[in-house]
């Protein structure tokens, strides 16, 4: 009797198989991650009688924008697909007579009620449909129970300490590896896999990483009050950070982070801002406008005390001089200190006096002699040059400009047209060789 029942549940349980189905997903809502799919089936179906865990081959599976759909048989992952549209699973191992060749699917039908025979008459396999949720998943708040470290970098004045911040915001992840997620998290769920399963996780792994991503950002000379205007590259060192746990374990990135303020105590703030004033009284010109301020601040109160004006002023000589500090001599420090300003005017062109002093005024630095005026010819474009070409448009020098400068000590007459037989300086005589 046994035997009988079982080759009747076989035979009626793979015809019941036979019909095509089609898979499908409703809109997820934010809170789904993971959703097994369901047969569409209605009043005027006949396919009613099939098992839910069985696909027949040619069977159709919608997949919409924002999801990921894979098809699981024994355990193990067949097919995905991320493509909106429809899939077609024409490679399953259940055979359809609906689908492919009459013959040989027949043959492949005879062959599954055995195998169905010798498992009492029931199926002996499971194929499943899951549906990802692949868009970004928002609104995950976070903030820090107890202040985190941070460190503060400023280059400037050489400061690098560490202070305690707390913070608060919310930041957004997806999955973008569903096959990982599958394998490492969720695994064959009955119906649906949401966040609530793994965001106490989640946020306790976040929170571990950002203090490594403060440390990263605190090393590009980001301040902590500044940090929300930089949520790009704190979430480029979340991912970093969260890169093996999330990434490689799990198939999940952050998307984005948003921070809504970052605080300091009350000690650490005024802390930093001690050592910034002290950081710019190294300025000597800064500390010496601070004592100016300072010794106008105490004029002020000498001319206001009670036991009269000269006693305030009196206590106030000696304090400055028991200080030691004048501002003068900060100011002439920070003058010697201060960079070399750059010329504002182009580089003068250096002349030799008769002394031998090269300068580049128009008077001699040693001697006093004014600087000798530029001799040559005249251009036509009133340039006046001494060789053979003008310097600003290139005419040729005209033939009766002809110039004179001896060419061993390089002595110029004054009438260049008319030099002397000999030079009065070395005395070499002037021939065609002094022509320039």
């Amino acid at each position: 009797m046994g035997l009988i029942k079982a080759a009747f549940g076989a035979t009626g349980g793979t015809l019941a198989d036979q019909w095509k189905e089609f898979f499908y997903c409703d809109a997820l809502d934010s809170d789904i991650l993971v959703i097994k799919g369901r047969k569409r089936t209605s009043g005027r179906s006949s396919n009613t009688r099939g098992n839910d865990n069985i696909i027949s081959s040619g069977s159709g599976i919608a997949v919409a924008d924002g999801q990921c759909m894979i098809i699981v048989e024994q355990g193990r992952i067949v097919e995905a697909c991320a493509e909106p549209g429809e899939f077609t699973f024409d490679a399953s191992t259940e055979p359809s007579l609906f689908s492919g060749n009459l013959d040989s699917n027949f043959g492949d039908t005879l062959r599954t009620i055995a195998d169905r025979i010798a498992y009492g008459g029931d199926t002996g396999k499971d194929q499943r449909v899951y549906y990802f949720n692949i868009k970004e998943l928002v609104g995950n708040k976070f903030g820090t129970p107890t202040p985190v470290p941070f460190r503060v970098v400023d280059q400037n004045i050489g400061l690098d300490i560490d202070i305690s911040v707390r913070c608060n915001g919310i930041y957004s992840y997806r999955i973008t590896n569903p096959l990982l997620f599958y394998a490492n998290v969720c695994g064959n769920v009955r119906e649906a896999y949401t966040r609530a399963e793994i965001d106490s996780q989640l946020k306790s792994e976040f929170m571990s990483a950002l203090q490594p991503a403060f440390a990263k950002i605190s090393t590009m000379g980001i301040r902590y009050s500044a940090i929300p205007g930089h949520t790009l590259e704190l979430c480029d060192a979340m991912n970093e950070v969260l890169t093996s746990k999330w990434a490689q374990l799990r198939g999940l990135s952050i998307v984005s982070v948003a921070i809504n303020s970052i605080t300091a105590s009350k000690e650490d703030e005024d802390m930093i801002k001690e050592l910034q004033r002290s950081a710019v009284m190294r300025n000597p010109s800064m500390a010496a406008a601070r004592l100016v301020e300072a010794q106008s601040e105490a004029m002020k109160a000498a001319a206001t005390n009670k036991n009269g004006s000269m006693a305030g002023f009196m206590g106030f000589g000696m304090a400055q001089q028991a200080g030691g500090v004048n501002a003068q001599d900060l100011y002439r420090l920070g003058v010697q200190q201060a960079p070399e300003q750059p010329q504002q005017h182009g580089p003068k062109s250096r002349w030799t006096c008769s002394c031998g002093t090269e300068n580049d005024g128009r008077f001699c630095s040693e001697c006093g002699k004014p600087k000798p005026e530029e001799q040559g010819w005249v251009c036509s474009c009133g340039a006046v040059n001494k060789g053979k070409f003008c310097s600003e448009c290139g005419k040729p020098r005209p033939a009766g400009a002809l110039l004179y400068r001896c060419d061993k000590c390089g002595w110029e007459p004054k009438d260049p047209q008319h030099p002397p037989k000999f030079c009065p300086e070395c005395g070499d005589p002037f021939d065609e060789g002094d022509l320039h």
